[in-house]
């Protein structure tokens, strides 16, 4: 009897001695945060009216799946101008590769003889004038008009030479150059209406969830402004604040146990990504005594088990979990 007794008063002791180092057991250091998923914001391309909304809020959505149109009207009016537009720099430019036409030519050539006779008819003017200033029997005013009349058919002879010379040159090739840059720059036009008019329907860039529709049907929205923003992601990340203290010890690709408030069980999660500068840290993930505030934002990717939980619940990581 007094061996049993003695037996248990060592199992007791032991059990004491066990509890007490538990309790003394200090725990793994800690970073509080929250879930989230990957924002995809889309924002309006014109200041149109929203004509149609095909999806709802917190609705999934697959790649290339349509959300909401706007009104096209307008645009598809500037892509008919800027085709139009485009046609006729493609006419010009043609007119300019094919040069003058032989009736402009011939047009020029006849100019050009008409001024030659009116300049012979008034060189001989002025000639048969000049003997009779010394007899005086013209007066010199008359003699300056014949003289002047003699110089001005001279300059309209070389202004319709030279206006021959340019059509038989031909077009300068400066002006193709230009020509065909003003084409350029119409079609790109065309291109950006093109694009635009097809920005008016708006599509879900990747697969996730409708997490907000800010305007709704008849509304028009600024240039800019987000007109549907998605959750993309097929589960959550914990975004959380890593102290400054357990920095050197958190690297990216290292496994981590995430708990997540209203749930019991942990959630296994990898670090994919660390800052590299310090900022402060949010009231809500201050943990115990930080006297400096300075945290490293990291970002811990979860598994499929966690596909199911909403964004914007709390999280607390244990860092003492990294695999080494």
């Amino acid at each position: 009897m007094k061996i049993a007794s003695a037996n248990r008063l060592s199992l007791a002791t032991l059990l004491l001695v066990v509890t007490s180092l538990a309790g003394c057991s200090k725990p793994p250091p800690q970073a509080l945060g929250t879930l989230e998923f990957d924002r995809i914001t889309l924002p309006a391309p014109a200041a149109e009216r929203v004509v149609a909304i095909e999806v709802r809020e917190g609705e999934p959505v697959r790649t290339g799946q349509p959300l909401l149109r706007l009104d096209p009207a307008r645009t598809r009016a500037e892509l008919a101008t800027a085709r139009a537009q485009a046609r006729q720099q493609r006419e010009r430019l043609a007119e300019l590769e094919a040069g003058p036409r032989r009736e402009d030519i011939d047009k020029a050539r006849a100019n050009l003889a008409a001024a030659q006779a009116q300049a012979r008819e008034a060189r001989a003017y002025y000639a048969r004038l000049a003997p009779l200033r010394g007899n005086g029997y013209v007066a010199a005013a008359d003699l300056d008009r014949a003289r002047a009349a003699a110089g001005n058919a001279d300059g309209r002879v070389a202004a319709a030479q030279a206006a021959l010379d340019e059509l038989l040159h031909g077009t300068r090739p400066e002006q193709l150059a230009q020509a065909r840059a003003a084409v350029a720059a119409a079609d790109a036009q065309v291109d950006a209406q093109q694009v635009l008019l097809g920005k008016l329907a708006v599509v879900a860039p990747r697969a996730g969830r409708v997490d907000s529709l800010p305007y709704k049907l008849g509304d028009q929205a600024p240039v800019g402004a987000p007109l549907a923003i998605l959750l993309a992601g097929d589960a959550p990340y914990a975004r959380i604040y890593v102290p400054e203290p357990q920095r050197a010890g958190v690297r990216v690709g290292d496994m981590m146990r995430v708990f997540v408030a209203g749930r019991a069980q942990a959630y296994e999660g990898r670090v994919r990504m660390i800052r590299s500068e310090p900022e402060f840290t949010p009231y809500y993930a201050l943990i115990g005594d930080d006297a400096a505030r300075l945290s490293y934002l990291a970002e811990v990717a979860l598994g499929a088990d966690a596909a199911a939980l909403p964004a914007g619940l709390p999280v607390r990581v244990e860092l003492g979990g990294a695999a080494q």
